[in-house]
């Protein structure tokens, strides 16, 4: 299967439900996955940002994959977030995730410490000629404090195994420039930021990873259904749709508010692992009135 053929439409970065002890709840992950597969989702990525993954120890990480690639049962690609900050552990972690069964490994660039451009390129090298699994290259300069640039990327999609890349970064322009730096090659580029889906779509990229799934799966999967039939209007009013949520960011940790949410619809998910699980008391009431009408409106 080609690149762009597999590595596309919405993926939902499922979040990791944990119980009141903060471990993990198996059982509603189960639940989690066939509620995504049920709404279309295209996808499903196990630890990724907002599953948790930067607070999950190696052996949870193990178990919860083993569990959504069980659960997931080939309906969708599992792509796995395998990056650490050493090449040699993400080497080990991908090897892992590509023996328990994994479709497509995200890999997020190592944090804390500055890398330079080509500390970047030879980390991703060394990790596609370890494993054979895709890969899809994972900017979120934000939270890592390295970015990948243009140029990067583009001599990285020139490595075998190395698939696509998701951009995190919130600017619509590296967005692009990463198009136009691999037009002609079979590279997916999908948003990491759920507002600019339908943009990224446009463009010539793919679809987007997109924490809202997480909330709504139906109304984000229909951006990319009404995309792909021509249904430009619709789409466009898809994706505005969930603008108002995403503007109650601003009270917290996105990843906080998205678990959190989808605990007030119902599901026995939990709290982010603490700290990370904090929202104030005007965020939780903002939260629970966007919902309500959200629910109103048939949104989820």
């Amino acid at each position: 299967m080609k690149n762009k053929e597999l590595i596309r439409g919405i993926i939902a970065p499922i979040l990791t439900p944990m119980d009141e002890n903060e471990e993990v709840n198996e059982t509603e992950l189960r639940n989690q996955v066939r509620r995504l597969i049920e709404n279309g989702i295209s996808g499903i990525f196990a630890f990724g940002t907002n599953g948790e993954g930067y607070c999950l120890s190696e052996t949870e990480k193990e178990r919860i994959l083993a569990v959504v690639v069980e659960e997931t049962a080939k309906k969708v690609p599992v792509y796995a977030g395998t990056g650490c900050i050493s090449t040699k552990d993400t080497v080990r972690l991908s090897k892992k995730a590509e023996e328990l069964g994994a479709d497509v490994l995200s890999v997020i660039t190592p944090s804390f410490a500055a890398a330079s451009q080509e500390e970047l390129y030879c980390h991703y090298r060394a990790l596609a000629e370890s494993v054979g699994l895709p890969i899809v290259l994972y900017n979120i300069p934000a939270r890592t404090g390295n970015a990948l640039a243009p140029d990067t990327v583009a001599r990285l999609a020139e490595v075998e195994g190395i698939a696509g890349v998701k951009d995190s970064s919130g600017n619509f322009d590296n967005m692009l420039q990463y198009m136009e730096n691999t037009k002609g090659k079979d590279f997916a580029v999908l948003s990491g930021n759920d507002s600019l889906i339908l943009w990224n779509l446009l463009a010539g990229g793919t679809g987007g990873i997109a924490g809202c799934a997480n909330v709504f799966p139906r109304r984000m999967t229909q951006i990319y259904e009404a995309f792909t039939e021509g249904k430009l209007k619709e789409a466009r009013q898809y994706q505005d749709s969930i603008r108002e949520f995403r503007g109650l960011f601003r009270y917290g940790n996105p990843n906080t508010i998205v678990k959190m949410a989808v605990e007030m619809l119902g599901y026995p998910v939990g709290r982010c692992r603490r700290p990370f699980s904090m929202i104030s008391e005007e965020g939780t009431k903002k939260l629970g009135k966007v919902l309500e009408k959200y629910r109103e409106a048939g949104i989820c």
